[in-house]
């Protein structure tokens, strides 16, 4: 079959277009990309007039908690994909931080089959980098990469043993597996909810210097320069550490770095009250470390935004502050969110759409997050100026800890497509 996308505004993040055009697919496929003005003389069997909207890759987001298994109260495969479909997702890349753990081809196999059969957007799982994210023994790497485990991290528990990161980094160097890590010195970090400075000292919280996410980073990129092996770091939250990172790339070191969206629409002066919904982790930084995140992102040297999407139940979250659980929902809220660094004029749809889609493609060697003839059809349609205030409670996600609760916010999704198929309509 044939579907004509017709009178769209595509953003086409590798070659850094924003054009009108159209686009037929067949197959699940791209197949052609027309100019504006171009004239149909075949038969199609579905025409969508996208009204001069924007048609972009779908979203890869990297990071993405299910509750799955032990803790489907909070979120299912079948909530968070529709979540995602309806945020502009097509690709949930989920992480092992679960009860239990995912550390052995057995879980793994059981995520894979609640994944296919429960969620409508595409899930690839990420195995433990250490035997229940303890830190002292390597996980079976080559029998979870087996088994379709796409990277490997032992996500907000630093392994600190050095001879067993070592070893980690050497075996994954010889499968050429990608390990993520989180760039946080754990005893520094354990238990601070803000950030060191004249407000945490005011609201009398526990608080860790950005500095603590400069030792890790330079800790992990010398293990990185020694071994060789493949390294993407989660979630840069301050500018502490991008000189660093710059020259690690410098080197050609295999490194790359993320953030999240929360570190780039937020700030520490949010915490201001004790509102549960802004602690995450890290923690908010300050607005000269949110200025520079976005000018890396803009720049190229962070390379991917996510959403670090962690639902929590409105038991963790209604809590004294130190005592609440960290994370918020963001599968539904990346686009809006990111669309303010836009209409902010920090960067173009093309530039956001790079860090959204394409390099999260690139980094797990996924033939998605393109425009390009022959690649599949993930897309999103999305309305980049639409308002709207954020309700919480209308969220598909079963959690519904948001920070943006209340916001006015700018940017639709109208339908989101995988392979062609439309899995979310407006």
């Amino acid at each position: 079959m044939k579907s004509l996308l017709t009178n769209a505004r595509i953003i086409n993040p590798e070659a850094g277009t924003d054009t009108l055009g159209s686009i037929l697919i067949e197959n699940g496929k791209i197949s052609e990309i027309y100019a504006d003005n171009q004239s149909f003389n075949f038969k199609i069997e579905t025409t969508i007039d996208c009204d001069g909207k924007c048609l972009a890759p779908g979203i890869i987001d990297i990071g993405v908690k299910i509750g799955e298994p032990g803790e489907r109260h909070k979120e299912s495969f079948r909530s968070a994909g529709a979540a995602a479909a309806c945020g502009g997702v097509t690709t949930m890349v989920i992480r092992p931080d679960t009860e239990p753990t995912v550390d052995s081809p057995e879980i793994l196999e059981f995520v894979f089959r609640r994944a296919v059969s429960d969620s409508i957007v595409n899930v690839l799982p990420m195995a433990a980098l250490t035997k229940g994210r303890n830190g002292t023994e390597m996980a079976e790497i080559g029998f979870l990469k087996d088994a379709g485990a796409v990277a490997f991290t032992d996500c907000d528990q630093v392994v600190t043993d050095n001879k067993v990161f070592t070893r980690c980094l050497t075996y994954a160097k010889g499968l050429d597996a990608l390990i993520i890590t989180h760039p946080q010195e754990p005893m520094l970090s354990n238990d601070a909810c803000a950030t060191s400075g004249a407000l945490a000292t005011k609201l009398g919280l526990p608080a860790v210097s950005p500095f603590a996410e400069l030792m890790q980073l330079q800790r992990d990129l010398a293990l990185v320069e020694m071994t060789g092996a493949r390294v993407h770091f989660d979630q840069l939250s301050c500018s502490a550490g991008l000189n660093t990172l710059a020259r690690a790339k410098d080197k050609g070191l295999s490194v790359s770095a993320g953030t999240s969206i929360h570190h780039l629409t937020l700030n520490e002066q949010d915490i201001e009250g004790y509102p549960t919904f802004f602690k995450i982790k890290p923690p908010l930084r300050n607005e000269d470390d949110r200025i520079a995140l976005i000018d890396a992102v803009a720049s190229g040297l962070i390379d991917i935004i996510s959403s670090m999407h962690t639902p929590q139940d409105e038991e963790s979250k209604r809590l004294p502050f130190e005592a609440a659980a960290s994370g918020a929902v963001g599968l539904e809220t990346l686009l809006p969110a990111a669309m303010q660094l836009v209409h902010g004029e920090y960067m173009d749809l093309p530039t956001l759409w790079r860090a959204l889609s394409l390099n999260p493609a690139k980094l797990l060697g996924l033939d998605v997050g393109r425009i390009e003839i022959g690649a599949p059809a993930d897309l999103v349609l999305f309305d980049p100026d639409k308002p709207f205030i954020l309700d919480r409670s209308k969220l598909l996600s079963k959690s519904k800890n948001t920070p943006y609760d209340g916001r006015t916010m700018q940017g639709k999704v109208i339908r989101t497509f995988i392979a062609g198929k439309e899995v979310y309509r407006q």
